[in-house]
């Protein structure tokens, strides 16, 4: 117990004051866990914005209690949170939290003398949270279309993608069928309440966000068993022989996983009118934080031409500090995040990415290298193809360039360079433990930055 209360900072497990456990919350009349006091002071818009900032940042370190009250502000159950309304961000914060092992595994438990186990009030209290979070989710869902609910599954997917093998070990849970609707164990009670059939317990909404896929399953599972945790492997192993028909996937969902790409670059930064933009609070690993260090070798003229893409630059800028405070805040704002003095090395890898999800090939390129180089992000094969296809997708001889290029330095024995089906014919390969050549990233981008002439 005296783990978890270190743990789950939003936990409010303090035994010494369990009065708090008697505090309402929502029209039900029922209850809920304590919660800390508020960490903020400050009233009115700054206050709430620093607020959401907050539970963002432990939501995306998947604290269970800060999805719970994420999911409360954006569903507006307070007025004061009226501006912040967004039912498809409270519905993404509710299955984070329904899928978190934090909120359904059992915490504390004691012999009943008369027989028998009894849950401790911690447990009990959770379980209530639960309870609610699913008549929650299920009545938000019931007024979505189907790209609302895309919407939903894929802002989950991108997040939990973010948490490394414990993220893909949860969708991988979503979508078997040997577990709860939220990837809880199958005998949990609020999961055996969901999955009824009746007017008073059917979650039907919560049942098919996610639709049983044994393929999706074994694919998230090898996600997870990817990233080199032990424990994911022996859990992917399980898998193969939990069900008669799921070995023979293997080979089908190992090509299908390589080439498996988040749906997004960084969290969608929308926000619903007059509230607070959506912000990526994913906590880079020492890998990514060293990528990101090497932002110095990219030739700064890539993070202008983004920069004067995104129509934030009417000035000269040849260095960091050349790029006007202006500029800085524009480019924050676009992606959800508070404004800066200077330019750091995340605010240049957003810029490029930002102007390639909107569509600039040149921006296209350079992150597809960056990709392939471990330069700024860390080294993704599988992301680097994708970006060098949506370039050369549209057309530019320069993007058909960039991607023979890349091949040529990196891979023997493609056929034809400027065809991009003799590069789709090497894929596997590439994605499969092909590692690049040291000190190739400037020579590619330095091809990048002039059209050729051919």
């Amino acid at each position: 117990m005296v783990g978890l209360c270190v743990s789950m900072s939003l936990s409010g497990c303090d035994m010494r004051d369990w009065r708090w456990f008697n505090r309402k919350v929502g029209i039900d009349g029922t209850y809920a866990c304590p919660r800390p006091p508020d960490p903020f002071q400050t009233q009115g818009f700054n206050g709430q914005e620093r607020e959401i900032r907050y539970y963002r940042h432990l939501g995306f370190s998947n604290d269970f209690f800060a999805q719970l009250e994420l999911a409360n502000r954006y569903a507006a159950l307070d007025a004061s949170d009226k501006n912040l309304e967004d039912h498809i961000e409270s519905s993404v914060w509710l299955v984070m939290a329904l899928a978190n092992q934090q909120g359904y595994a059992p915490a504390s438990r004691a012999m009943d003398p008369r027989g028998g186990v009894l849950a401790s009030r911690y447990d009990k209290c959770r379980a209530f949270e639960r309870e609610r979070a699913y008549r929650m989710l299920d009545n938000e869902l019931s007024m979505m279309d189907s790209g609302e609910r895309d919407k939903v599954r894929d802002r989950v997917i991108y997040i939990q993608s973010t948490l490394g093998a414990d993220g893909f070990r949860t969708l991988g849970r979503l979508y078997d069928d040997q577990y709860g609707p939220m990837g809880e164990p199958a005998d949990n009670p609020q999961a055996i309440r969901a999955m009824m059939r009746g007017r008073n317990y059917g979650m039907s909404n919560v049942r098919t966000l996610f639709e049983r896929s044994d393929v999706d399953a074994y694919l998230y599972n090898y996600k997870a068993s990817e990233t080199g945790d032990v424990g994911a492997y022996v859990l992917l192993k399980d898998f193969e022989k939990s069900a008669p028909t799921r070995a023979k996937y293997s080979s089908f969902v190992e090509s299908k996983a390589r080439r498996w790409v988040a749906p997004y670059e960084f969290y969608p930064p929308e926000a619903p009118q007059g509230g607070v933009p959506h912000s990526d609070e994913s906590r880079p690993d020492d890998a990514a934080s060293y990528a990101l260090s090497r932002m110095e070798e990219l030739p700064f003229i890539h993070v202008v031409r983004a920069l004067d893409y995104l129509n934030l630059l009417n000035v000269a800028c040849f260095e960091p500090k050349d790029v006007p405070k202006q500029t800085i805040d524009g480019l924050r704002s676009m992606i959800g995040m508070p404004g800066g003095e200077r330019l750091t090395y995340l605010d240049r890898v957003r810029a490029i990415q930002l102007a390639a999800v909107n569509g600039d090939s040149r921006s296209q390129l350079v992150l597809a290298v960056m990709y392939s180089e471990g330069v700024g992000v860390e080294v993704d094969y599988a992301r680097a193809f994708y970006w060098y296809q949506k370039a050369e997708s549209q057309g530019s001889p320069e993007a058909r360039y960039a991607m023979s290029t890349y091949f040529d330095l990196g891979m023997k024995g493609v056929a034809d360079q400027n065809k991009a089906e003799s590069v789709v014919m090497q894929l596997d390969a590439a994605l499969a433990g092909f590692k690049p050549s040291a000190g190739r990233l400037q020579a590619v981008l330095a091809q990048v930055s002039r059209t050729p002439e051919n």
